[in-house]
């Protein structure tokens, strides 16, 4: 738990997920390929790719005896305050950041935070452009305005993007300047945001709770890569895939709606010296899990969740159903997914959303505009989902990474209408 922590932790932004999920895998053995590169793979194998700093599949090469790929899905962005170029605000007093929004975020709870300036820099060294990860020593704010100058904040108050969310981060007469507070050289362009600065921590009378920025989905793209590692080896071509931008519809270059996915099971069919047949009869074998967290009751609203179907933390992992297909999970994947998890003894329950709800969507459907294999939405229960500071169960994590493992280390043989699981 304590290095799950360390990651949410640190995991500040898209780029330093990836960043920390690289040195993970390093460290057991995973080499590192380039897309822009040939690539030779071995049986027995251990190998990542990434894409833009900010997106990341991590495979492994079990056994080629059945070839079918294993594919569990997360990512690795979280809602934001994004910081625009010349985006200092100064007054005879004070210099704030003009900023914008990053996805569907509880904007109020960004308030009266200590926040990071966090992301990645263009730095030019010597002509040549490199990238870098940054993140403020310093902390930033953004000030709530007092109840005494706004008597009716606690009956509502509606966030003005350009007008409330702009952080103070000095006084005028200080003169430093923000970016080179944070990047060293000259700074040609940046993708940076400001981020939640507080630690996670444990909370209830057992300590069976953790609240932290990020647990969505940061929770499920760790314990992709944990299971990804930790694995029984049982064939096939297990694989993490972690991506960018789920937040704002993932229709970009490091995105699930991009060819990134589909890109890299080609070249590993065709690493492994499979053609284009055998990878097509290898993706109609092949399964989908989409880790993406769920929506658990809230102990103060439980009007707000489905009737029958009663989502709870510590109530192990969640497999989400819709009948619009927000989620893609079907009868058949469902089912593989169970017997996997009975087998495995992991617990888990069934997610549907209130019918006079709308349901947001995962990275699952929209993966699958690229690739069509058969596929199941999971997740994490959680509260807050999109606050500054998220929460969730103990003992639910472990039984995600005990599932993903278990779906790792087994064999599953789809043929037609029948499905084993060996």
């Amino acid at each position: 738990m304590r290095d799950l922590l360390d990651f949410l932790a640190t995991s500040y932004t898209a780029y330093h997920a990836v960043e920390n999920a690289k040195a993970l895998l390093a460290e057991n053995g995973f080499r590192p390929l380039s897309e822009t590169e040939d690539w030779e793979l071995n049986e027995g194998g251990k190998y990542f790719v990434e894409r833009g700093g900010s997106a990341l599949i991590a495979f492994t090469v079990d056994g080629l005896d059945r070839f079918a790929f294993k594919i569990a899905a997360a990512h690795t962005d979280s809602p934001a305050l994004k910081i625009k170029e010349n985006p200092e605000r100064k007054t005879e007093t004070y210099v704030t950041l003009n900023t914008e929004k990053y996805g569907g975020g509880i904007w109020y709870s960004f308030f009266d935070r200590p926040l990071k300036i966090a992301g990645r820099v263009v730095i030019n060294e010597g002509g040549v452009l490199k990238t870098k990860t940054a993140v403020s020593e310093k902390f930033v704010s953004i000030p709530s305005v007092a109840v005494h100058q706004n008597r009716g904040v606690n009956d509502g108050f509606a966030v003005n993007a350009q007008i409330d969310l702009c952080p103070l981060v000095s006084l005028s007469e200080n003169g430093k300047n923000w970016l080179t507070e944070i990047a060293d050289g000259e700074v040609v362009a940046h993708d940076l945001f400001l981020v939640n600065g507080d630690m996670p921590y444990a909370f209830g009378l057992s300590d069976e709770f953790i609240a932290s920025p990020r647990i969505d989905d940061l929770v499920c793209t760790y314990a992709a890569i944990e299971s990804l590692i930790s694995h029984d080896k049982n064939g096939g071509i297990c694989v993490a895939a972690c991506f960018d931008n789920e937040e704002v519809g993932s229709g970009t270059y490091a995105g699930a709606g991009s060819d990134f996915l589909q890109t890299t099971l080609k070249r590993i069919a065709y690493a492994l010296k499979f053609d284009d047949l055998e990878y097509c009869k290898a993706l109609a074998s092949s399964l989908l899990v989409s880790a993406d967290n769920a929506h658990a009751v809230h102990p103060n609203h439980p009007e707000k969740s489905d009737p029958t179907n009663k989502t709870v933390l510590g109530g192990g992992v969640v497999i989400k159903s819709h009948a619009n297909k927000a989620y893609t999970t079907d009868g058949l994947s469902a089912a593989i997914l169970k017997t996997i998890f009975d087998r495995a003894e992991v617990k888990w329950q069934s997610f549907f959303n209130r019918s006079d709800a709308q349901s947001g969507s995962t990275l699952g459907r929209i993966s699958l505009g690229q690739l069509g294999v058969l596929s199941v939405d999971i997740g994490l229960a959680q509260l807050a989902m999109h606050s500054a500071c998220e929460s969730f169960a103990k003992s639910d994590f472990n039984e995600l990474e005990k599932g993903l493992t278990a779906f790792y280390g087994a064999d599953i043989v789809i043929k037609g209408d029948e499905t084993e699981i060996k």
